[in-house]
């Protein structure tokens, strides 16, 4: 029971799941075989994610750094994104290790990590919508201002964009702490709502954005002065929102459902209790595989949002090819110097 007990402690920290922990459902609730579940199958996909999103994300910066303008609004927001998505990373592996161990890492880095991972889960949120709605800009009325933004402008919005992120990710550094020496969560079910209801407002309003703005899009494509490449464009388009709706929907509806059993969670019979068991499981079994798949936003972002691009394709060959050439250089002056060793009599290693 005590691992039971555990489980549902462990479940209600910010951002990388939420259950309720109720005393009654915890003495009537057998969780080993959900625990056993979670203990293989989140650390597993985790460490696949973060693999994934710091090779992506880094190459996308070394990239930007090394052949782009970093001035104009378009790139700030890339930059932006990637820099959200590695804050996102970040927190991956502390979430896989306090799933399995619970939490050993004291007091500071709880809020800590739990303030990094809010801010860029809400950062990247914010840039998908701002980077949605400039395509749709673009597309729309490409020659306003907005699309040939740079310099000053550029560095404002970003600014904008991450003091709006650590404002609304403040609430995880301020009311987090650790329980029971083990459990790092909110200080109360007031905040685990707080964050809850939070990520539902940002994937409702992502989710009417790009309703929006990919609509209108595709009709100013469908239209018949628009020729070349449109059926790509358009596929682009149709994946993108795919992506987004089978990544972020089903989490976000699981987690609505466990605050509603969270907040109006009562104390009952033992009978009632039974079949409130038997309505969690599901719930908690559709917790770890939806967390997956909208988890890995962070590492998906850099190819539907970057090299789907041409430009970054052959800024990537471009590298790829002067890494080739380097690599070569290296290699014919090492041939050279082992020729010249051996004519001369002497013995040469590199």
């Amino acid at each position: 029971m005590a691992e039971t007990e555990d489980y549902n402690n462990r479940t209600t920290t910010a951002l990388y799941s939420y259950s309720y922990d109720d005393e009654y459902v915890d003495e009537a609730c057998d969780k080993t075989s959900i625990v056993q579940f979670g203990a293989i199958f989140t650390p597993v996909f985790f460490s696949i994610v973060v693999i994934l999103s710091l090779f992506g994300n880094i190459l996308v910066i070394v990239i930007l750094a090394k052949y782009e303008n970093l001035k104009s609004l378009t790139n700030a927001f890339i930059l932006n994104l990637a820099i959200s998505d590695l804050f996102f990373t970040a927190g991956l592996p502390f979430w896989a290790y306090y799933h399995m161990y619970g939490w050993t890492l004291g007091d500071p880095a709880c809020k800590i990590i739990n303030f990094l991972f809010d801010v860029g889960f809400c950062s990247s949120g914010i840039l998908l919508m701002l980077m949605t709605a400039h395509r749709y800009v673009a597309v729309v009325n490409p020659l306003s201002d907005i699309v040939s933004t740079t310099g000053f402008y550029s560095v404002l919005v970003s600014v904008i964009i991450w003091a709006a992120s650590i404002l609304f990710a403040s609430p995880a550094f301020i009311f987090t702490e650790v329980k029971d020496q083990s459990h790092c969560v909110y200080a109360n079910s007031k905040w685990i709502l707080w964050g809850i209801y939070k990520q539902n407002f940002v994937f409702i309003v992502s989710s009417l954005v790009f309703i929006f703005c990919y609509s209108k899009i595709i009709c100013r494509l469908l239209r018949p002065t628009v020729r070349r490449r449109k059926n790509k464009t358009l596929k682009l388009i149709f994946v993108l929102m795919i992506v987004f709706f089978i990544g972020w929907g089903p989490y976000n509806i699981v987690i609505f459902l466990q605050s509603l059993h969270f907040k109006y969670q009562q104390p009952a019979e033992s009978k009632a209790l039974a079949a409130v068991c038997e309505t969690q499981k599901p719930l908690d079994y559709a917790l770890y595989i939806s967390r997956i798949f909208a988890f890995s936003h962070c590492c998906l972002n850099p190819i539907f949002y970057v090299f789907v691009g041409v430009k970054f394709k052959n800024h990537l060959k471009k590298m790829l090819k002067s890494w080739g050439h380097k690599k070569n250089r290296v290699h014919s002056r090492q041939s050279r110097h082992t020729i010249t060793s051996l004519t001369s009599g002497e013995e040469y290693s590199m």
